[in-house]
């Protein structure tokens, strides 16, 4: 539970930070990667991937979905890059729907055991298997999402075998 915590309120202080009052899936890929286990950036390296580059490939997307609707400017990519931060929402947290899909598929990850941890390299793999925004990112970022996937997946073997 204190992992699941964690992940919202980084998550929360991400999507806050970029302007948004819910947490999306990338925000929770983000509060991931800073998690002290280090599982979610090991998965990066394994695949040759900077996280560092991670917050840059989401500011981008927005970028791009605007620009398909006919709204480029540099004004715009400057407010885009800028982001107007909001303070958290009141009251229980909320994050986007995808992130209820995100949590259900985090409870159901099979465990060998009760005592085995939620790493941050659980949430990499299931959030490179969303839909949205983080994949998206992931891709635009040259990551073969499969690939990231069985880094993940490697990382967290990797930890239970220990």
């Amino acid at each position: 539970m204190r992992t699941i915590k964690t992940l919202c309120q980084g998550a929360e202080r991400h999507a806050n930070a970029d302007g948004q009052s819910e947490a999306g899936v990338e925000h929770f890929i983000l509060a991931a990667l800073e998690l002290p286990d280090g599982t979610a950036r090991q998965a990066f390296a394994r695949v040759g991937a900077d996280p560092e580059r991670f917050r840059d490939a989401i500011a981008q997307q927005y970028r791009d979905a605007l620009r398909g609707i006919g709204l480029a400017s540099p004004q715009l990519d400057a407010l885009c890059q800028a982001g107007a931060a909001v303070p958290p929402k009141p009251g229980l947290y909320q994050g986007k729907p995808s992130v209820q899909s995100l949590m259900r598929q985090l409870a159901d990850w099979p465990r060998a055991s009760a005592a085995e941890p939620l790493l941050g390299a659980h949430v990499i793999a299931v959030g490179a298997a969303q839909q949205g925004v983080a994949p998206r990112a992931l891709r635009a970022m040259g990551i073969d999402l499969a690939a990231l996937d069985g880094a993940a997946r490697a990382e967290i073997a990797a930890v239970a075998a220990a």
